[in-house]
């Protein structure tokens, strides 16, 4: 679904965006804010080694750090190595040296070399080593530069520590993705030690406690998904004894937080907080140094890490489970198919073993040998008599009695399910796509949607009305009487504009949501509207049929989804948790479970029957934009609004793979698996289809000169992705004055200059490196995809309206 703009005024409330800052350090794509210049005497020092629970360790020493500016470090009660031309004293005579001697000889080497603030903050950490003060001839020398100018101590000031965090938070935002996740992990403990910080010492130049508060208020949002509840305890303290009352505020200040964080990211941020003194540098590594244990690994980061953000089983502090995503994902799911009702399976069997025999009948007619299978090993096959293990209770979910059409659909599903395709990662087994182009839209066109039978097709406009097309080139024709057949039919009925449909599994009905908070229930016998469903407080994105066909589900702007039925015009449940858009939901194979995507980059599956979370699923760098469930209801598939796609395991909520093809900063509007659910097509505002291997377990680049990798998709005669033909798409079957033209596409071979000239042709950059699952691309000239969807046969169907020229 392309963007939504919203007309009805209210806040939206979105994660914060870190804004970028300059920087000097020449690691690639990790911006450094500039820090205090060297002095031009100043020479190199070798690092001193580094070990879990501080950033600077002295060799023999503690784990303390101090920082300076240029880049020395010293550490308090560390005999430290003689640097520069100052020859250490004979082995000899080593141990007739007091501490107190050979901080002297540090300090007057670094006064000598011009390192005032070095030898400043090396007096400090000295007597608070020592217990006790300085002396009156230390302090003044250490209010003074080299230069004999005053300087103002820094330490206490309660603004530097909030510059320290939102220098730190900044510098995060604009790194590398690669290290963006070990990163974020030390936010929140430095998060909240800040804000206890300025609980106990708040600004002498504003109430007492305003200072905490904002502070608070400005950057909690940065961390409400994964500490939620740690942030509902602390958000309530106002005064320094709240800190010795709150449970939680103890459990922070008298454990220390452990991380775990690779060699090369902590590398990075060790050269951040040296250069960044005048930020709040200094003010970071005490936090570091006092509250967080830091176990640093050899290994570099994983890009391919499940855990992303969130905290392994050895991280955070001991005991307490905030933050670990993989705790809260140890519920208990039931993910197996739903179990049918046992008198509907008598009265499908006995229709089928009538099909059958008739079959046979006209095979001995004239002679010819039935296929290898018959409709009742078909049906059988599909659901078989020992129900899963993890197969959910029949009674959980309340359905109505099912019905003579109920029959019908399944016989039929039967009858497509014995003669699919079969489509595999198999280069002769590639799936074909049939694109449907919407001309003279105006851009008024938010959504589409085709019905399970292949045989309509559905639009939400801007000018909040919807307009459904047949696929099979017929008049469409109510049966009330009088009714006269068009080639399409306009429903009138909502106040805004309509943003998402879906189809009745027996495409008698189309449930669509608008920019009017509602949600309307259409007939497709007589082309009506037959409910309006209010409930929602603000805009409907999204909306959603279960696979009975009973139950659907809306997703809003007002940060929940919510489960209705059809014959009430009251929401069921309401599933609160995201804290930004949903938008999008979709249900699982066996309707007892929701799906939902959020702007907060985040996936959640609902429990139909508790109306809680049961999983939640954190690894986008983007707001989600679409979610789709395998047939087999193991593995989401989520695609992001930059260009990613990423798969889970549904049982463990872990990560399985992100796959990357679309063009970076672009949405992905829409996802499908094939029936055996080792395929995956993707279409997105690039103005492609893309399809993906589920099976294959590699995510690195199948390329390395900057195009997308794998097979790319072109047809012979018509087409919908080469871009060899002199219109966007080959127009085929007009219907509806011009309205919908369709084109179809299998997947050749199309090498990489066709793909850079098919990409200059759309007018967008470069494509992206393709991950090695992408196993075709077809591309379109101008025309974004808003649906795709394979049938029941395993035909893709695709859809989207043409921009024209700009």
């Amino acid at each position: 679904m392309p963007p939504k703009q919203p007309s009805t005024p209210g806040p939206m409330p979105t994660p914060s965006s870190a804004s970028s800052t300059a920087g000097t350090f020449s690691a690639p794509g990790v911006p450094q804010p500039t820090g205090i210049p060297r002095p031009s005497n100043a020479q190199s020092y070798p690092r001193t080694p580094t070990t879990p629970g501080g950033l600077h360790a002295g060799i023999g020493g503690p784990s303390t750090v101090s920082a300076a500016a240029g880049g020395a470090s010293v550490s308090g009660n560390v005999t430290p190595t003689t640097p520069g031309n100052v020859s250490a004293p004979p082995s000899s005579t080593q141990s007739t040296y007091t501490q107190a001697d050979l901080n002297r000889i540090v300090l007057e080497y670094l006064l000598k070399k011009g390192y005032s603030k070095t030898e400043q903050m090396l007096r400090m950490e000295s007597s608070n080593a020592m217990g006790g003060t300085p002396s009156p001839q230390s302090a003044i020398n250490d209010s003074k530069t080299s230069n004999g100018t005053i300087l103002k101590s820094t330490t206490d000031d309660p603004q530097l520590y909030i510059r320290a965090y939102a220098s730190l938070r900044d510098w995060i935002e604009t790194s590398l993705d690669l290290f963006k996740p070990e990163l974020r992990k030390l936010l929140f403990p430095i998060f909240v030690h800040t804000f206890f910080y300025l609980i106990q010492k708040p600004d002498t130049n504003s109430p007492a406690t305003s200072l905490a508060r904002k502070f608070f208020d400005t950057y909690s949002g940065d961390h409400s998904i994964l500490h939620y509840h740690d942030l509902q305890l602390l958000s309530g303290l106002t005064l320094p004894e709240h800190l010795q009352e709150n449970e939680t505020a103890k459990l922070y200040i008298q454990n220390k937080y452990r991380l775990n964080i690779s060699r090369t990211t902590f590398d990075l941020l060790l050269h951040f907080l040296d250069e960044n003194e005048r930020n709040g540098g200094p003010v970071t590594i005490r936090l570091i140094n006092q509250y967080i244990e830091t176990n640093v690994t050899p290994s570099r980061p994983d890009r391919n890490d499940s855990r992303n953000q969130t905290l392994g089983d050895d991280e955070g502090i001991p005991g307490h489970i905030t933050g670990r995503e993989t705790n809260f994902n140890k519920q208990a799911v039931r993910l197996g198919k739903f179990p049918m009702d046992e008198r509907m399976i008598k009265e499908v069997e006995l229709r089928l073993k009538d099909e059958d025999n008739r079959s046979q009948q006209e095979h001995d007619e004239i002679g010819t040998v039935p296929g290898s299978k018959t409709l009742m090993q078909e049906f059988q096959e599909l659901h078989k008599q020992e129900p899963e293990e993890d197969a959910p209770v029949r009674d959980v979910l309340p359905l109505p009695p099912f019905k003579g059409a109920d029959v019908e659909a399944e016989i039929a599903a039967v009858k497509d399910a014995r003669s699919r395709l079969k489509i595999g990662p198999a280069q002769a087994s590639l799936p074909s796509v049939c694109m449907y182009t919407f001309h003279n839209t105006y851009d008024g066109l938010n959504c589409l949607e085709f019905s399970e039978d292949s045989t309509l097709v559905a639009g939400g406009f801007a000018d909040s009305y919807v307009k459904v097309w047949s696929l099979k080139g017929e008049k469409l024709q109510g049966v009330i009487k009088g009714s006269t057949p068009t080639p399409s039919k306009r429903l009138v009925g909502h106040a805004g504009p309509v943003f998402g449909a879906s189809f009745s599994p027996d495409n008698r009905y189309l449930l669509t949501c608008s920019d009017d908070k509602s949600a309307r229930l259409w007939s497709m016998d007589t082309y009506s509207a037959l409910v309006s469903y209010k409930g929602h407080n603000l805009p409907v994105w999204d909306v959603s049929f279960s696979p009975n066909g009973h139950y659907f589900a809306t997703a809003s702007h007002d940060q929940t989804a919510r489960l209705w039925s059809c014959d009430h015009i009251y929401p069921l449940r309401i599933f609160a948790g995201h804290v930004s858009d949903v938008d999008c939901v979709t249900f699982h194979p066996n309707s007892t479970y929701v799906l939902t995507g959020s702007s907060d980059k985040s996936c959640r599956m609902w429990d139909v029957a508790k109306g809680t979370a049961v999983r939640v699923m954190l690894s986008h760098q983007a707001p989600v934009s679409c979610v789709c469930v395998s047939p087999d209801g193991r593995i989401l598939a989520s695609g992001a609004d930059d260009g990613s796609i990423i798969l889970w395991d549904l049982g463990t909520g872990k990560q399985i793979k992100t796959m990357r093809g679309h063009d970076r900063n672009t949405s992905v509007y829409s996802l499908s698996f094939s029936r055996e659910g080792t395929v995956l097509v993707s279409a997105g505002a690039d103005g492609s289809v893309r399809v993906w291997n589920v099976k294959g377990g590699s995510t690195t680049p199948s390329s390395v000169d900057g195009v997308v990798g794998g097979i790319a998709g072109t047809a012979a005669g018509t087409t919908a992705s080469s871009g060899a033909t002199d219109s966007d798409e080959m127009l085929a079957n007009p219907m509806s004055n011009g309205i919908v033209a369709a084109s179809s596409a299998t997947a050749p071979g199309m090498s990489a200059a066709i793909q850079k000239q098919s990409a200059s042709m759309i007018g967008r950059p470069t494509p992206v490196v393709a991950t090695a699952d992408q196993m075709a691309v077809f591309m379109t000239k101008k025309t974004p995809v808003y649906k795709i969807k394979f049938t029941r046969r395993n035909l893709c169907l695709a859809g989207g309206a043409f921009m024209g020229t700009s």
